[in-house]
């Protein structure tokens, strides 16, 4: 036999090998294959194939395997069990980068099922290459290596904790100011996952200096960005006051308020969260987002304005207060009067006056309601003068003296409803002969006295 037949053995044992993992790799895009694929063995068929000596074989291998992992969790067990990833994290460091991209995909698809099999991935030393494979030249790397590290940390606090002992924060923090959207986007995403679990966790994103870029990409039309950027936002904003507050300072507002606008869903839901987030801890954003309602020309940014406005208001008597301060209600008052005010701008305003009003225990800020609000928002602004009055002696004099109670005299409320029922507590604060006295029509009563009474004359 000569040595081109000999060759030529060799050369349709390699054709067959790569038709063979091409084919593999081809079918396990179909979820309908995978369970015939399973059953014939193909977990230790592709597994010599990671070793190939040709580098094609070797990468299409690794992405057959990822696309199977990818799958269920048993496939994903089945490669934690086949001894297959130590392979992966060796030849991670070693391989091009088409080889590195493959060997993410299978450590993100195994490791996005259970915090036991991204357990395993960290077992077996994986997060130390994957960190330094974020310093790649190649984008694509960087961005599969870093989905990786985010399935990973998504889990659980310790593995989070793990994704930042490895030194991952800063080199993400990197990837967000890198010109490539997807790179960014999933970056962004990791550092959402990170600080989700506790606010230590968190602290330590914001120590690297992630709420400034994060902030600046608020703005970014691409709307994939922006959700994971507002989500991880919102992931720091919600531990504590003092997180939140460092959000607040870096200028979202009002940039945020154009995301509630947003033609994507999940912008609008994570921008609202966040606000949501932040209005839970601190009223820190009033003063910017007060300038807004008046100032912002627009009316769809005004609704947005009223409602985060609501959202910040409900939460507390002093988030509430810190709102009406501002002297933020005559203003919503008037935009929901206004004829000129579209319909979402007055059904916002509407809301939030009645958000802020529920929690308002700051009555200077209360009383030019009950001479301007229309009876749907007065019963909400009598209803905290019934709350409050019977507790503090110098509230109560100060609203006879202010020509408070003379106004509520003045009320008409149907009998036995809740405005009744609020007009009578604030009355039962006060002797019955004031209230008389404040009441319509009682000075007539007083002039009848006089004229029928007769002089007592000695």
């Amino acid at each position: 036999m000569s040595q081109k037949h000999v060759l030529q053995v060799f050369e349709q044992y390699q054709k067959a090998r790569t038709q063979f993992v091409q084919t593999v790799a081809e079918l396990a895009t179909r979820p309908k294959n995978i369970e015939t694929l399973q059953n014939a063995g193909v977990m230790s068929l592709l597994r010599p194939l990671l070793l190939d000596v040709v580098p094609t074989i070797q990468q299409t291998a690794v992405l057959a395997l990822g696309r199977l992992a990818n799958y269920n969790d048993d496939l994903a067990e089945a490669v934690v069990k086949g001894d297959i990833l130590p392979q992966l994290v060796y030849s991670l460091a070693e391989q091009n980068r088409f080889y590195k991209k493959a060997a993410a995909f299978v450590l993100r698809a195994v490791g996005k099922h259970s915090p036991q099999l991204a357990q395993a991935i960290v077992d077996c030393g994986a997060l130390d290459t994957l960190v330094i494979c974020l310093e790649d030249f190649d984008p694509g790397v960087k961005e599969a290596v870093a989905w990786a590290l985010g399935n990973i940390a998504r889990h659980n606090a310790e593995l989070s904790q793990a994704v930042v002992d490895a030194g991952a924060v800063p080199l993400l923090i990197l990837c967000i100011q890198e010109p490539e959207i997807a790179l960014k986007r999933i970056a962004a995403s990791v550092l959402s996952d990170i600080s989700e679990h506790s606010p230590e966790l968190a602290q330590t994103v914001v120590d690297a200096g992630a709420i400034a870029h994060l902030a600046r990409m608020i703005l970014n039309p691409n709307a994939k960005l922006k959700r994971q950027v507002l989500s991880a936002l919102g992931q720091i904003a919600k531990h504590s006051v003092d997180l939140a507050e460092m959000v607040v300072e870096a200028e979202i507002f009002p940039v945020v308020l154009t995301c509630l606008k947003d033609k994507d869903e999940y912008v609008k839901k994570n921008a609202s969260t966040l606000i949501r987030e932040i209005a839970k801890h601190t009223p820190e954003g009033v003063p910017q987002l007060s300038v807004c309602l008046s100032e912002e020309p627009e009316d769809h940014i005004k609704a947005a304005t009223a409602w985060a406005l609501g959202q910040i208001g409900r939460h507390t008597p002093e988030h509430a207060r810190a709102v009406a301060v501002t002297n933020t209600l005559p203003v919503l008052l008037s935009l929901y009067m206004s004829a000129e005010s579209s319909e979402d701008l007055q059904v916002k305003s509407k809301k939030a006056i009645k958000n802020i009003l529920q929690k308002c225990t700051y009555l200077p800020a209360l009383e030019p309601f009950l001479y301007d609000a229309p009876p749907n928002i007065l019963k909400y602004v009598v209803g905290q003068f019934s709350k409050v009055l019977p507790h503090d002696s110098k509230a109560r004099r100060l609203f006879v003296t202010s020509g408070g109670l003379k106004k509520v005299q003045e009320i008409k409320a149907e009998p036995g409803s809740l405005l009744q029922e609020y007009i009578n507590s604030i009355n039962n604060c006060y002797p019955e002969e004031i209230v008389r006295y404040y009441s319509p029509g009682y000075s007539d009563t007083l002039l009848q006295r006089v004229d029928s009474y007769q002089p007592v004359i000695n």
